[in-house]
């Protein structure tokens, strides 16, 4: 029998959570298992299993002895250099049968999504496969049942958290808006209220700043379950990266191809935020509906047709649900970009002067709504209670207080380099362009780089005169400053016209 063993080499290359195994071309293995790159592949070690997309190295990268491992396939077998790996056929994946039928139309029943969402979950699937799933989901839009079935599938493959309580709060924002840095605020009033939530939070993919990057800059956010308990059991609340924790992991892998391929179909979407709200056991959740021509829901028929799905697949899944529709046509705050953002959230929590209305308003309108949904306080209370909380100085406390049992907390900083933008005539503010915004961040080196985005100046509706300081842009490298300012001649943020 062929010796199908080889020793694993420590590569250091980075796939993101796609698992694939670097062979040497004339390796043994590779001849007589007639392996191509693209092959896939099942490896074993320490009684773990997974399965891996091959790279054929026609250099010598590693020995034919060797078999070299990306980074995300590395941790999961949880091997080190020199450790032995068996490479062995792939098992067949009878969920793709499942995959083929949508994309002829056929609906997928709960037995077929527990099937390709665990496919999914243990990284059977390539890219390709789940872009295929993806777009046969988006091509043939779900009932109701189908978004329901794949919200559980999506939960039943990770950790599930019990908090042995109720009320246990959430809230999420389908986003579109830049700087709508709402959440560490309301988890800060909830947890001074004394109403569990546990809040775990994303890292952003294509914006330029997620709850998870603007926390990290004040506090550590890469907590384990563990970790995560022991805040929240002695603050009533947290502010974590949910990518440390194995809660709903086969969103993460759908996220990671939907994006490049820009779908984010509703079904997905619902399946997506309701699955961790569960998961990380959520009994009531509020969500934030942004609608604006330049937000992600673009019309009120669309924020009115999400809102019907997501109420009637929490409800199915035994989540209660409100969602709120709130105004989308301009970014929140002043700050684009995880340090500006954490300045923007600490101002509004100590209360300072300057701070901006906007976003204090719009966190004070979703805690209210919280402790109204919770039965915190009766109806038509949540928001002066809210404010009371707020203005007295206790989510403040709360919040440090949070911050500490995660690990310490350290003051944002600003960039070094930075570009004041003056307006180029006078008149009014019409309109401002969120996804430019976000994109412009981006450019600046946002979110990888903390300090990097940008502070506006005006904002919608505003009245500016010719020389007016507009926005700064801030960044930690010439070169993304120089590029920036490249796209902003030719993609203007700001829509001026003359006052009447």
């Amino acid at each position: 029998m062929a010796d199908t063993t080889l020793k694993y080499k420590e590569l250091g290359i980075d796939t993101m959570q796609e698992y694939v195994a670097f062979l040497q071309m004339d390796c043994h293995i590779v001849r007589s298992e007639g392996i191509q790159a693209q092959t896939r592949v099942e490896l074993i070690a320490c009684n773990i299993r997974i399965v891996a997309t091959v790279n054929v190295i026609h250099s010598d990268m590693i020995e034919c002895g060797e078999i070299g491992l990306s980074m995300s396939a590395q941790a999961a077998l949880g091997v080190q250099e020199g450790d032995e790996i068996i490479v062995a056929q792939a098992p067949v994946m009878d969920s793709l049968s499942e995959v083929r039928g949508k994309i002829y139309g056929v609906q997928i029943d709960r037995h077929g999504f527990d099937a390709i969402i665990k496919d999914i979950s243990k990284g059977r699937y390539t890219d390709i496969h789940i872009a295929a799933f993806l777009t046969a989901m988006a091509a043939h839009p779900p009932v109701i049942q189908e978004i329901t079935d794949l919200t559980a599938a999506m939960v039943d493959v990770g950790e599930y958290l019990d908090w042995g309580a109720t009320p246990v709060a959430d809230k999420h924002c389908v986003g579109g808006l830049p700087g709508n840095r709402t959440t560490p605020i309301v988890v800060a009033i909830m947890a001074a209220c004394g109403v569990t939530m546990p809040k775990t939070s994303s890292r952003a993919i294509t914006s330029p700043a997620g709850t998870a990057d603007v926390m990290e800059v004040v506090t550590p956010v890469d907590l384990s379950v563990e970790d995560m308990k022991r805040v929240v059991q002695e603050q009533g609340g947290c502010l974590v990266w949910g990518g440390a924790l194995a809660l709903s992991p086969a969103d993460d892998l759908l996220i990671r191809v939907a994006r490049p391929l820009e779908l984010d179909s509703d079904a997905q979407l619902v399946a997506s935020v309701l699955s961790k709200k569960i998961a990380a056991g959520a009994t009531h959740v509020v969500i934030d509906i942004p609608v604006g021509p330049t937000a992600k829901i673009r019309t009120q028929e669309q924020a009115i047709h999400l809102e019907k799905v997501l109420t009637e697949v929490a409800f199915a899944n035994g989540l209660h649900l409100r969602a709120i529709r709130t105004d989308g046509r301009a970014p929140v705050g002043r700050g684009i970009g995880p340090a500006l953002e954490a300045r923007d959230v600490l101002k509004v929590l100590r209360c300072e002067a300057d701070a901006p209305q906007d976003l204090r308003e719009r966190a004070l309108k979703i805690a209210a709504e919280l402790l109204e949904f919770c039965e915190i306080v009766k109806p038509g209370q949540g928001m002066l209670h809210a404010v009371s909380i707020l203005d007295q100085g206790k989510a403040l406390e709360r919040f440090m207080a949070i911050c500490e049992a995660q690990g310490g907390f350290t003051e944002p900083q600003t960039a070094p380099i930075q570009h004041l933008v003056r307006a180029n005539q006078s008149g009014v503010i019409r309109d401002v362009h969120n996804r430019r915004l976000s994109r412009l961040a981006k450019l600046l080196g946002a979110p990888e780089a903390q300090m990097a985005g940008i502070d506006l100046h005006a904002n919608f509706k505003d009245t500016v005169a010719l020389g007016d300081p507009l926005f700064t842009l801030h960044a930690q490298a010439w070169g993304e400053m120089e590029y920036a300012k490249t796209y902003l001649e030719t993609h203007p943020l700001f829509l001026i016209e003359a006052s009447d």
